[in-house]
């Protein structure tokens, strides 16, 4: 009993810690432009007012922006989803040389910098886009691409485990069945790993979605391709920056990402049944 009231305790030390900044964001963007940059912070506000919400959603062009955002976000997850599962598949299922050495230059692609790679990307995606029609600077294409290729290398090996999770004897017996190979991978195996899914297509909303280097970086003139994180500059002053409006669009900007939490783990609570039935 006190180890349970201990582990209790210190589980919602650590939640309460968590929450504490996403509390004070919401809190900073309803409060007065006063209480925000008084001396005596206060953990509360008496006079909430939305007008640095109104000053968010009133930036020109925020819509568009929020678009941009969204569409590369949910790009990057059908492809990622896409892509990682079959290639999950491949390395667990099949044996191949430099199986091994794949799976190590996963690990070594996740400890590279983002910011060493910003300008080598920034050339390869100016020339990309001189042959391939959508990939090139000033092109939410580039985008997907990129954070497609940052986000592969640890879906693919989370997604490895939840294959090799799955019984071999589960394929034979749908092979006996008569099921061919394309049958076992998206209506057994597809369901069976969608918890792995779930988890992965979160890691690459996230990132996606956050993302602020490489859109500065290869969105340079067209301004209506720019995404949300970016602009965010708006509020960001040379004489003082306006705090209630970060806040506000930083609000909104966890929105997007909640809800498709929630989505995506009523998905994972459904694909904990699998596709095996008694």
């Amino acid at each position: 009993m006190i180890r349970r009231r201990i582990a209790d305790t210190v589980a919602i030390a650590v939640a309460a810690l968590t929450v504490f900044p996403i509390y004070w964001m919401v809190l900073s963007a309803v409060k007065p432009t006063g209480e925000i940059q008084s001396a005596d912070p206060r953990p509360w506000t008496l006079h909430p007012t939305l007008d640095h919400f109104r000053s968010a959603l009133g930036v020109s062009g925020f819509g568009r922006y929020f678009l941009n955002s969204l569409t590369v976000a949910l790009a990057v997850v059908v492809l990622s989803a896409l892509v990682s599962f079959l290639a999950a598949m491949a390395l667990t299922r099949f044996r191949f040389r430099s199986r091994t050495t794949i799976l190590v230059m996963f690990l070594v692609a996740q400890m590279v910098p983002v910011e060493a790679l910003s300008i080598p990307l920034f050339f390869q995606i100016r020339d990309l886009g001189r042959t391939v029609p959508g990939i090139g600077l000033n092109t939410l294409g580039s985008l997907v691409l990129v954070q497609l290729a940052f986000s592969l290398p640890f879906t693919i090996w989370m997604l490895r485990g939840f294959v090799a999770a799955v019984p071999v004897e589960v394929e034979e017996a749908a092979t006996v069945d008569g099921a061919n190979r394309l049958t076992i991978l998206w209506r057994i195996l597809f369901p069976l790993v969608a918890p792995g899914l779930a988890a992965t297509s979160v890691f690459s909303f996230i990132t996606a979605w956050n993302d602020f280097l490489f859109a500065k970086t290869f969105i340079i003139s067209a301004t209506e391709k720019q995404t949300l994180p970016a602009a965010l500059l708006v509020f960001f002053k040379p004489d003082e920056n306006d705090w209630g409006g970060i806040m506000a669009a930083s609000t909104v900007m966890t929105i997007p990402v909640l809800v498709f939490f929630v989505f995506v783990r009523r998905r994972l609570v459904s694909g904990l049944g699998g596709a095996v039935k008694d």
